[in-house]
Order: structure tokens, then sequence, then C-alpha cells
């Protein structure tokens, strides 16, 4: 072979060695990385699932406030009913109504018991306390906190709407109820007063501008109807803050049934001997509009005569129950001293949750201890009228704000001579002594 023909072999040799070299690089280099990434990947899965259970909640059955403090809270009355807003036996009755809806079934690890999700809750409604704040008192994760106080508050409305704040009433219910505004409020024919209020909530997460009302401030409206013990008889929860309070009654279940009809109010009839026939009516503000099943007071105060002062007296003072089963729900439930801090979803629970609550103390309230002694506005011997220690609570700041005018000025020339014969009669045979010096 020639010298040529060995040069070329040769080079052909070491081009060969070349290539397998470099594809050996090529195969370490691969393998290397593949060993990094899956190294990587190894760290992020141990540091995301570092435990099951964060340490600190691990002790949730010795030094959780359920565990640990609630035992000894049980044996002092008046710290127990501070603490929930209500007593040992209503706290067991209410668990006996909702409770069984509470059990969650288990494979692994047992679930937090019924009571114990009632209880935080309950915390949570009364203080108003951040949901960070109840997971350090309750030793609980802050979102298994944040998901047992919306299924609480679902449970509730649930289970305990349809025992205190029954979807339909009938004639005996109404009449029921304007009695007792004829013999507390001396406004026969009443069969309910009426408001509505801004409930101040988080900016929503994506929700535009159907939420922001025109106080600046995102909100979702609480419009409700109440008799003359502080019960509420109807409500509606939900409407955009946005909407312009002008279409929220309007534009309501609430008032869309009453337009039409449906509330199976006793037809009218006269309340006193000789009287004119005379519909059952809803009382309300300068907000509403004059109906002819919704009262409202003569506009202008210095344009009234005396006759239209005393019907607006006598209307305000009907009135003013719905003014004071809302400052109830300020002041016994702090979760309505700020703007509520949640999702709207659960925004809407907690307001649902807290309206059965209230009206279910009312009725099962033997001892009175629900409402304080100075909360409401009440009238002295002389006549004098005094306000409630709840008004202090909604100037200093509460999620309550007041809606502005529902409707325009006009109104049906019939709603026009209902209101004249409820005035004529307040100052002729409903006229009372005391009225005059007011």
């Amino acid at each position: 072979m020639s010298a040529k023909m060995k040069i070329h072999e040769w080079l052909q040799c070491i081009h060969i060695i070349n290539e397998q070299n470099a594809e050996a690089d090529r195969r370490d280099k691969l393998l290397g990385s593949l060993a990094l990434l899956l190294a990587r990947k190894k760290k992020r899965i141990n540091k995301k699932k570092r435990f099951w259970v964060a340490p600190i909640l691990k002790k949730r059955c010795e030094y959780g406030f359920y565990h640990a403090l609630l035992p000894t809270l049980k044996l002092e009355d008046l710290s127990f009913h501070n603490y929930f807003r209500m007593s040992t036996t209503q706290l067991e009755e209410l668990l006996a109504i909702v409770g069984p809806h509470m059990e969650k079934q288990y494979v692994v690890r047992e679930p937090i018991g019924a009571a114990e999700r009632l209880t935080l809750t309950l915390r949570f409604l009364a203080a108003g306390d951040s949901m960070s704040s109840m997971m350090y008192q309750y030793l609980i994760g802050l979102t298994t906190v944040s998901n047992i106080i919306a299924t609480t508050c679902k449970t509730i409305w649930e289970h305990l709407c349809p025992l205190v704040l029954p979807p339909r009433l009938f004639e005996d219910d109404w009449r029921r109820i304007a009695e007792d505004f004829e013999d507390i409020w001396d406004f026969p024919h009443c069969i309910g007063a009426i408001d509505g209020k801004h409930v101040t909530i988080q900016c929503p997460d994506n929700a535009g501008s159907n939420f922001y009302n025109y106080k600046h401030s995102h909100s979702i409206v609480l419009l409700a109807i109440c008799d003359a013990n502080y019960v509420f008889r109807f409500v509606d929860i939900g409407a955009y803050g946005r909407r312009s309070d002008g279409g929220i009654f309007r534009e309501s279940r609430m008032g869309q049934q009453l337009d039409a009809g449906k509330m199976n109010i006793p037809k009218s009839d006269s309340f006193y001997k000789g009287g004119p026939s005379l519909p059952y009516c809803i009382v309300g503000d300068e907000a509403f509009p004059l109906k002819s099943y919704l009262l409202r007071p003569f506009s202008g105060k210095n344009n009234l005569s005396a006759e239209q002062h005393i019907y607006n007296y006598r209307l305000s003072r009907a009135r003013r129950v719905i003014e004071n089963s809302f400052g109830i729900l300020a002041s016994q439930w702090r979760i309505y001293r700020k703007p509520i801090i949640s999702s709207v979803e659960t925004a809407m629970k907690i307001v649902q949750a807290t309206i059965c609550i209230h009206n279910w103390l009312r009725k099962s309230d033997i001892e009175n201890s629900y409402i304080l002694p100075n909360m409401l506005d009440r009238e002295t011997a002389e006549g004098d009228h005094m306000q409630g220690s709840w008004r202090m609570i909604i100037e200093n700041g509460c999620a309550f704000g007041n809606i502005s005018k529902c409707s325009t000025n006009t109104s049906t020339q019939d709603a026009m001579l209902i209101r004249d014969e409820f005035c004529k009669y307040f100052n002729n045979e409903g006229s009372v002594a005391w009225q005059n010096d007011q």
C-alpha cells in the first residue's frame, strides 16, 4: 500500500473516532441536563409539600380555642354570651338545627366537627375579626377557615331560614303584624317598615364597576321589611351596588311582588268606626315611592301644615323599627363594623346568615338578653326621643350605607288620597296627647 493510501485511511479513522467522541459528549451533556432537571423538580416538590399539616396547627386539639378555652368559657354565662351573642342553651339549640347538615364523611383524617365549625363562624361574625385571626385562635388553616365560614353561613341560610324567615306570609300573619304595630307604635293597618342599606365589601376580583356605588365604595344591597318587634320579614340581598337607587326597589323581587299584589296582604277595610276602607300599608322614608301599599312622609319641612307634621311624626315613629333593626344587626354582629373582606359570594352568605341568626335570637330570646337596654331608640315618660347606642356605631364607621331616593316623586292620585286619609285619622279619631309636643 502506498504511503498516500495509508495517510488517507488514517485520516478516515481519525474522523470516525472524533465523531464517536462528539456523540459521547452530547450524550453525557443530555444525561447531565436530565439529571439536573429531575433534581430541581424533586426540590420543588419537597419544598411545596413540606408537611401535610403545618406544625403549629397540629396542636389544635391541645391549644386551639375550641378544645382548650371553650369548656371554661361555658362556665361563665355573661362571657359566653358576649363571645357568641347567645347563651349556651341557644348555641346547643342552633347546633341541633344546622349541625346534622354540617357533618363530614371521612376516610383518612377525621374532619373538623360541626360544633367547632359553628362556633368558629359565630365568633367570626360576632367579633368581625379577620380570617387570619380566626386561624390562630382555632389553629385551623387559613383556606379551611375561609371554607368553613362560607359553608356554615350557607347551611344556616338553607336550614334556619325556613323557620325564621318563611318565603310567604298569609293574611293572618299580616293581621298579627298590623295588630302589633297598632298596639306598640300606634299606627293601624301597618304591616311592616322598609329600608335598604349598601353593605360595603372589598373590591371584587374582575368585577369591573358592577359593585361600585355612588359613595365611591364597592357594595351589595340589602333591602328589608321588618315587623314591630325588630324581626325581619322579607329581605332582598345581593343587588349590584352600582345600580341606581331608583331601580333598587322597583327591580327587587320584593317590589315586583308588592306591585303585582302577590303577597297575600289582606283586603282594604276600616280600622275605626265609621271610617273609610283603607289598605294595609308598609311605611318607608323619603327614599321610597308613595304607593297605595307604601306610605312615605310629606315632602318639604318648611311648607307643611300642622296636620302633615303630625302625620310625618307618627309615620317616622313606626318606621323607626327598621332603623333599629339594622342598628341591632350592626351592634351585635361586628362583621358589619367595617367593609366585609371576602368574595362577593361569601359576603352574601354572611349577610344571609346574620339575618337568620338575628331573627332566631329575637324569637327565642326569652331572657331578653340579645338586645341591650340602651341599644334602641326610646321615648321618655315626657315623650322625649332618646337615640339608641347603635347610632354612635353607625356614625363612627360601618359597613352599612344608606340608599338614596328609590324613585321619582310622581305618585298616583289613589296613593295620595290614601295618605291624606291616614293624615286625617292621626289628627282626629287617632290623635294622641303626646303627638302635639313633638
